[in-house]
C-alpha cells in the first residue's frame, strides 16, 4: 500500500467487514478523521466506547503494522486535495455529460487501486511471475477478460502463459502445474467459487498462487499466497463493474507487467521487437493475399 495515503479508502471499503468493536473504531475514524489522528491508541478506544486493544486488532485487519501506520495514511488523505466522488449516470444523460463522469470515475478508481496495492506484496508478485515456468491465468465472466489480457501480455515477452475460462479445461491444465509454475486467480468480488477452487488445487500441487480481487478477505483471496488488489470502487447504476472494476483490475496487470519487464529491459525489449516484427510479416502476408484475390476476381 501508499506508505502515506489511503487510510480512509481502507477504511471505507472494510467497514462493512470488520468485527463490532472494530467497526466502531473505523466509524469514529471516517467520521473525525482531524480529531482520530491526534489520539493515541488508548484515547482512540475510549473516544469510540472500545479498548486500545480493539484499536490494535483493527490495524492488523487492516494489514497495518499499528495505529502510527494507520494515522499517517489518514493524515495523508487530509492533505490531499479534494477529489470529485462517484458520479452516477442518470436518465437521459448528455454525450458530454457521459463522456465527462465515466472520466472522473475511472480516475477515482485508479487512484484509489493504487492507495490499497501493496508494495511488498507486488514485489511478490514480480518475482513469482519472473521465475516462472508458466503463467496460468484464470478468471470467470468479466474477470476472463482480464486473464486474456494477461496472457496476451507476457507472452509478447517470450513468458510461456496460459488463460482459459472453462472450469473443467482449466482442471486438467492444474492436474499437471509444476512447482516452478504460478496460477493467477482473478475475481473482482472474491467470492467467486471456480477461482477459489482452482487456487486451492494449485496448492496443493506446489504452484505459486496468486489472486487478483477487490480489497480485503474473500474466499478467493484467501486461498492466494500472494494477494493483489483493487479498489472496491462504488459502481454505478449501469454496472459500471464492467468498466470501473475492468478498469482497476487492467491497471495491477500493466504494474505487474511493467514491473518484470523492467527488471529484464533489454531481453524485453527484444523479444517485443521480434514479436512486433512477426506481427508484421503476417499482416503484409494476408495484404498480398487479399489483394491477389482482389485480382483474380
Amino acid at each position: 500500500m501508499s506508505t502515506t495515503t489511503g487510510g480512509l479508502v481502507i477504511l471505507s471499503e472494510m467497514l462493512d467487514k470488520l468485527p463490532l468493536s472494530e467497526r466502531k473504531i473505523a466509524t469514529y475514524i471516517l467520521e473525525d478523521p482531524n480529531t482520530a489522528i491526534t489520539l493515541t491508541a488508548s484515547e482512540l478506544g475510549e473516544r469510540s466506547s472500545t479498548s486500545g486493544a480493539a484499536v490494535i486488532r483493527l490495524c492488523k485487519s487492516l494489514g497495518l503494522k499499528g495505529i502510527q501506520e494507520l494515522k499517517l495514511k489518514v493524515a495523508g488523505d487530509l492533505h490531499k486535495k479534494d477529489e470529485e466522488g462517484y458520479r452516477d449516470i442518470k436518465p437521459n444523460e448528455s454525450q458530454a455529460t457521459v463522456i465527462d463522469k465515466m472520466t472522473n470515475n475511472s480516475i477515482q478508481t485508479l487512484r484509489k487501486t493504487v492507495e490499497v496495492l501493496d508494495r511488498n506484496e507486488l514485489s511478490k508478485a514480480v518475482e513469482a511471475v519472473k521465475h516462472a515456468k508458466t503463467i496460468h491465468f484464470f478468471g470467470v465472466g468479466a474477470s476472463s477478460i482480464i486473464a486474456l489480457d494477461a496472457q496476451q501480455k507476457f507472452m509478447r515477452i517470450n513468458k510461456q502463459a496460459t488463460a482459459f475460462t472453462d472450469i473443467h479445461i482449466v482442471a486438467m491444465l492444474i492436474a499437471n502445474v509444476e512447482p516452478g509454475d504460478v496460477v493467477f486467480g482473478i475475481s473482482f468480488s472474491g467470492e467467486t467459487i471456480e477461482v477459489a477452487k482452482i487456487l486451492d488445487l494449485a496448492h496443493k500441487k506446489g504452484a505459486k498462487t496468486i489472486s487478483l480481487t477487490k480489497f480485503g478477505s474473500s474466499p478467493v483471496s484467501d486461498r492466494a499466497q500472494i494477494k493483489l488488489y483493487t479498489s472496491a470502487s462504488k459502481e454505478a447504476t449501469f454496472r459500471s463493474g464492467a468498466t470501473s472494476s475492468r478498469l482497476a483490475q487492467l491497471h495491477i496487470i500493466d504494474i505487474l507487467f511493467m514491473s518484470v519487464a523492467t527488471q529484464n529491459y533489454d531481453e524485453t525489449i527484444r523479444h517485443l521487437d521480434q514479436t512486433r516484427e512477426t506481427i508484421d510479416m503476417l499482416g503484409n502476408k494476408m495484404g498480398k493475399r487479399i489483394e491477389l484475390r482482389g485480382e483474380q476476381e
